[in-house]
């Protein structure tokens, strides 16, 4: 079993910044990948990235690739997700997620083994 509990959520301007992370506990025997999702109002989950087990080669969606950073801390066994530039449509409750099994993994929202809670994030002017 995994536990996600994702912190960090909060009102932020358009371009600036926000640090959300992504706090897993639970007993596992080997590496699993991690990914951000996010979900609007009214909307689908949609991918923002994922990063191995490793903490390397993190791959995003394109619309929040060159703005948004991936990392890991695997002596804290946190992912944290970096948000600049934020724009309005960055709006949504954003989720953190495991498959374990998989040093590396890509697939959509069903695919995946464990989920936290979400945390908001509102981007406004």
């Amino acid at each position: 079993q995994v536990q996600l509990v994702e912190s960090g959520g909060g009102l932020a301007q358009v371009g600036g910044s926000l640090r959300l992370s992504c706090a897993a506990s639970g007993r596992t025997s080997s590496p699993y990948a991690m990914a951000w999702f996010r979900q609007a109002p009214g909307g689908e989950r949609e991918f923002v990235g994922t990063i191995s087990g490793s903490g390397t080669s993190p791959n995003y969606a394109g619309s929040v690739k060159g703005r948004f950073t991936i990392s890991k801390d695997n002596a804290k066994n946190t992912m944290y997700l970096h948000m600049n530039s934020l724009k309005p449509a960055d709006t949504a409750v954003y989720f953190c997620a495991a498959k374990t099994g998989y040093n590396s993994y890509i697939g959509g929202p069903g695919m995946w083994d464990y989920w936290g809670q979400g945390t908001q994030v509102t981007v406004s002017s």
